[in-house]
């Protein structure tokens, strides 16, 4: 009888698509929620942990006990040349050597062969060889193209040569076939990847040009060719527009049949001036209770985009709004964005309502969700909104007089929730945003550091609570969801952290295996107003996981939550919009067993494929951020600034300035002593003088040089404030490795680039298409190579 119910379990967890799961989902899955079954299930399920077949995580979930020799996962490349493998339901990655990589590139999908198991304990990462690749993540690559003489065309076959725009792979070239599109030199292009670098060619790529771009002259196409590069579409199908302009430009009488009317309330949205897309709205009123009354109301995107249209199959698959520099590159069409879905002023509109009952203490008492028609009373703007609650503008106190106390409201439940979450413990970064801003020709002209006030903090409060109500319903309901999980810090940065911040006099209470986020906002809390106030949060920030999205209710540790989901911006975020569709699909009652396995069966992908285009956009904007900032940087060369020492490596120091760009401090560039880097301290020591540079130290730099097309600021020392504590030098370091180390400082050129090393066999000079002149002919030049 076991050993059926065994492999019954074996059974279920191998067909799902799930990786880890609770004993409550086994039981649900397996029928067996009777007390009797669920006693069996436990003894069954704690036999086969002893057996080995199954594992608990540090969660506490069930997993396989997959102990293949060879796995299959996502290839993350190195600047120096190896990389590791994330195995999906495995919490750590596999390191994979520099010649094992077996010419795999970022994103790739990799079967690897396990060559060295991990040890936790010794804090020893797994170590393997990437034996196939599976899938391909890069299939286009942009960049510049240079146009190779007739001559040289002629012998080679090949049209030219395309220079990468993409850093990470500036180490090569794609060669373009003598076919297709033939662009201009100087080109912005395009090119489809036929053949991938390999034994022979370690650097080579060669492809056809698919797309011309621009010229590499032309204005906003830096920007668009990071887009681009990213594989982020710019313009949507057709089909997609068509859909678009077939839906109506205002609400129909018989869509608000069915509905709460909600259009004679005072609710008013509050945004930035320059945003168009409104897709949240708000109403808060003091009871006659003493109680705090907060209605959230999201526009009912899921309304006009329906499930399988090609709205829904092209939103779903860019999965989120790209906000760059000077543009953004919505996930919908502006018809809808900008018009029909955006809660614009004196206009009706669909939504999705979250009315809340809260107290004092800042908790929901009761709540409901519902469907809605709203008409907005006033679009305000987190300036005006601002000036009301500090009286600092007669002008728009007079505009708004009438609407004055429902702000004063709005700032008292604020406080109460702010208060609520800090309590509990949610954890609370440095308020602290840098917009580049940009000439008409996108050349950046200023960065701004703009301060979160109240206005802007009063709409996060209200839309945390919201999505946090709407998460906690669902859990207790035990439906399929889709969250938004932030998991707890792995043991060995917390460990680096506390270790950090010892060296400001703060000792942080708890386990490094078991802190919690109160423990670490206590440490915020010393520092807060001092100096290294920002490079703490930031050493902080930098030791949390990465939230993401999850058909697990993990919780959310940075802001304390048990339960937390995406539910207030549809418009920009497509887990949201699932969020709408799950509401509804559960309002229709009784709920049946096809509806929750349906979703059971698709929420996994979608969350995992929507956490990883947010972290596309993330890479895109942060790309585009640095080149921007290397642009403003490219005049200020030999200018000098002050600065703080914000992250401390083996190759050098990085610096920022108080307008948030960031630059390199070459360790070569420090030619009165040899450092030796502590990483316990995260310092560089002098070995002769004891000259100490550590995160968080004033410093006053040079710039030396900015370059757009690698986005990188270099920097010179010029001074530093005086650390007078001492650091000693770990006398084994002294002597490991000390003549290679003396040669990387004494580098003739500086750079973090030089770094890295190549691997393998000793590489040609001879340039490529000299190469391939000398091979016989075939249906490609690459073929010629083999």
């Amino acid at each position: 009888m076991t050993n059926n119910i065994k492999e019954t379990i074996l059974n279920f967890m191998s067909e799902s698509k799930k990786q880890t799961f609770s004993l409550e989902q086994i039981a649900e899955g397996l029928k067996f929620q009777k007390s009797k079954d669920f006693k069996l299930l436990v003894q069954t399920i704690a036999q086969m942990e002893r057996e080995g077949s199954i594992l608990f995580n540090q969660k506490g979930k069930i997993k396989l006990n997959k102990q293949e020799k060879f796995m299959e996962g996502l290839f993350r490349a190195n600047d120096r040349g190896f990389g590791f493998v994330s195995i999906e339901g495995e919490e750590d990655d596999i390191f994979i050597p520099k010649d094992f990589t077996n010419f795999a590139l970022e994103g790739d999908k990799v079967k690897i062969e396990i060559l060295k198991q991990g040890s936790p304990m010794e804090d020893q990462a797994a170590e393997g060889k990437v034996v196939e690749v599976i899938e391909r993540n890069t299939t286009q690559i942009v960049g510049i193209f240079t146009l190779y003489s007739d001559a040289d065309i002629q012998k080679s076959e090949l049209y030219g040569v395309v220079i990468p725009k993409d850093k990470k792979l500036s180490r090569y070239r794609l060669f373009v076939a003598n076919e297709g599109i033939k662009p201009e030199d100087g080109s912005v292009v395009v090119a489809e990847v036929t053949f991938y670098p390999d034994s022979e060619h370690t650097n080579s790529f060669e492809g056809i040009v698919k797309q011309v771009i621009g010229h590499k002259n032309d204005p906003g196409m830096d920007i668009l060719s990071i887009v681009l590069q990213h594989g982020i579409p710019t313009k949507f199908e057709e089909s997609t527009l068509k859909e678009a302009e077939s839906l109506p430009d205002v609400v129909l009488d018989s869509e608000s049949e069915g509905r709460v009317d909600l259009r004679n309330e005072t609710i008013v949205t509050i945004d930035g001036e320059e945003a168009k897309d409104l897709d949240d709205a708000v109403r808060v009123e003091k009871l006659d209770n003493g109680n705090y009354f907060l209605g959230v109301y999201i526009a009912d995107v899921s309304h006009y985009v329906t499930e399988n249209s090609p709205l829904d199959m092209e939103a779903s698959d860019r999965a989120t709004s790209v906000y760059l520099t000077d543009r953004v590159i919505p996930m919908l069409p502006r018809k809808l964005s900008n018009g029909i879905c955006s809660l614009n002023p004196n206009v009706d509109r669909l939504v999705m309502a979250c009315e809340m009952e809260i107290n004092g203490e800042g908790q929901v008492i009761s709540h409901d969700i519902f469907e809605a028609v709203i008409h907005s009373t006033a679009r305000m703007t987190y300036t005006a909104v601002n000036e009301i609650l500090e009286k600092s503008n007669e002008e728009t106190l007079k505009e708004y007089q009438a609407l004055i106390p429902y702000f004063e409201n709005m700032a008292e439940l604020h406080d109460i929730l702010e208060t609520m979450r800090k309590n509990r413990g949610a954890i609370s970064f440095e308020d602290r945003e840098a917009k580049i801003i940009v000439d008409d020709a996108g050349h950046p002209i200023d960065i701004e550091l703009r301060e979160r006030k109240v206005a802007e903090r009063l709409i996060e409060s209200f839309m945390l609570a919201a999505n946090e109500t709407v998460a906690r319903h669902y859990t207790k309901l035990k439906l399929p969801f889709i969250y938004r999980i932030h998991e707890h810090p792995k043991e060995e940065k917390v460990q680096r952290f506390f270790e950090f911040v010892t060296n400001f006099g703060i000792l942080v209470r708890g386990k490094k295996d078991d802190v919690s986020p109160k423990e670490l906002q206590k440490v915020l809390d010393k520092i807060a107003g001092k100096p290294e106030e920002p490079v703490v949060s930031m050493m902080l920030l930098r030791s949390m996981q990465q939230a993401r999205y999850s058909e697990d209710p993990v919780g959310h540790y940075g802001l304390a939550a048990e339960d937390y989901t995406h539910f207030t911006s549809p418009i920009r975020r497509y887990p949201d919009l699932i969020v709408h569709r799950l509401i509804k699909s559960y309002m229709v009652k009784p709920i049946k067993d096809e509806v929750k396995s349906k979703w059971d069966e698709v929420l996994p992908d979608i969350a995992d494929h929507s956490s990883k285009m947010e972290r596309r956009a993330v890479e895109a904007e942060r790309d585009t951020d640095n080149m921007k900032k290397a642009e403003f940087m490219v005049d200020k060369v030999d200018q000098e600034f002050d600065g703080i020492i914000t992250s401390i490596t083996k190759f050098g120091m990085f610096v920022e300035l108080p307008n948030t760009i960031e630059g390199l401090i070459h360790v070569s560039q420090l030619k009165n002593d040899y450092f030796h880097f502590v990483e316990t301290h995260l310092a560089l020591v002098g070995e002769r003088t004891g000259t100490i540079y550590k995160i968080g130290q004033a410093v006053k730099i040079k710039v030396t040089k900015a370059d757009v097309d690698t986005k990188e600021i270099d920097f010179e020392l010029l001074s530093a404030e005086p650390i007078t504590t001492p650091i000693d030098i770990p006398k084994q370091q002294k002597n490991n490795n000390r003549k290679t180390d003396r040669k990387r400082q004494q580098g003739s050129k500086p750079g973090y680039r030089n770094e890295k090393k190549t691997g393998g066999k000793k590489k040609s000079n001879q340039p490529f298409y000299k190469k391939v002149a000398k091979k016989k002919k075939g249906k490609s030049s690459r073929n010629k190579m083999r």
